[in-house]
């Protein structure tokens, strides 16, 4: 496995992040524990969760699954770059400061709640799950600096948030003599292009690696054929506006450039991220055992210049997924 340090900072990540989204609500626990084992021997260090993961009604189930098995693996939690986030709902009571955005308030309430779940005494990345418009530059980096002065967190990432909102924060954060962000999350695939427009241009100006979600665009660059009714895949279909199956030329002719290559669809599309320079570690949100094959080598693939520049024709960004109205990140995130 590669390593490479993220961002600006001096802490060393796995090229590749292990994403836990479905524990608790696809994946049982059980067969969590089994990919968390599989990725500390394949040399994955970085695990990145939320607060909100676990599906509706079990929010901050994936936190308490990790923080089970840090409990039953004496040392592991060492061997980890832990990163969560901050800003959803965490129950639908409707009442004042539980709603989804961010406050000195919810951060500093939010992050004893993780750290209870995640049995351990502090957060390597703490990260934004989505710009708050209506925070203040002063009271967002307040609340975190208070979190890192206590040693609960060590950085701060970003996640859904505009090329402007990066610069924004990042500048304020300089300004007070502050680390400021070292991460940033964006949906980012062959499929989903739009970053490249404004995100990771800013990332490479500012210094923050981009740890990309969704690389495998939920299952469609991974050469199946169909996606079964009610899979993720399914639902990625419908939100991309796209029908797997013999009818789509662009998934053939991908699978052609891969078998060129030599390599599975997955590990192609992880290394097709990898190649952008802005991109630290791309998430791969991890469902079953059997999907944590070829993570490795995706960490090692170097694509050809031939084989790189015919993906773009093929995946180029007027051709990917269409940005809807209004602006960054919501054109193009949730």
């Amino acid at each position: 496995m590669k390593y490479t340090r993220l961002g600006r900072s001096n802490l060393e990540v796995s090229r590749v992040c292990l994403g836990t989204m479905h524990f608790g609500n696809r994946t049982s626990e059980e067969e969590a524990f089994k990919i968390m084992d599989r990725a500390l021997e394949t040399g994955i260090n970085f695990f990145d969760t939320a607060n909100v993961y676990g599906g509706r009604g079990n929010q901050g189930l994936s936190e308490e699954i990790i923080g089970r098995w840090f409990k039953a693996r004496p040392g592991a939690r060492d061997q980890v770059v832990l990163a969560t986030k901050v800003y959803g709902a965490m129950n639908d009571s409707g009442l004042p400061n539980t709603g989804g955005g961010i406050s000195a308030y919810k951060i500093r309430m939010h992050a004893a709640d993780s750290l209870r779940r995640l049995q351990t005494d502090r957060i390597d990345l703490y990260q934004v799950h989505h710009i708050d418009y209506t925070i203040s530059v002063e009271e967002f980096w307040g609340a975190f600096e208070n979190l890192i002065h206590h040693g609960d967190v060590l950085y701060i990432g970003t996640s859904n948030f505009p090329g402007w909102g990066l610069a924004k924060f990042q500048v304020h954060a300089w300004n007070r003599g502050q680390v400021g962000i070292i991460s940033e999350q964006s949906m980012y695939n062959l499929l989903c292009r739009a970053p490249e427009l404004e995100v990771l241009p800013a990332a490479l100006e500012f210094g923050i690696g981009v740890i990309p979600y969704m690389p495998l665009a939920g299952g469609i660059l991974t050469g199946k054929l169909r996606a079964e009714e009610g899979s993720r895949t399914h639902q990625v279909e419908n939100e991309y506006g796209i029908s797997l199956g013999e009818q789509n030329k662009q998934m053939a002719e991908f699978s052609a450039i891969c078998r060129e290559i030599g390599e599975k669809e997955s590990v192609v599309a992880i290394a097709w991220t990898l190649a952008h320079p802005a991109v630290a570690s791309p998430i791969v949100g991890i469902r079953t055992l059997e999907q944590m094959e070829g993570l490795d080598r995706a960490a090692d693939l170097v694509i050809p210049p031939e084989a790189l520049a015919r993906l773009n024709d093929l995946f180029n960004i007027n051709r990917g997924r269409a940005l809807r109205p209004g602006p960054a990140p919501q054109a193009y995130a949730w």
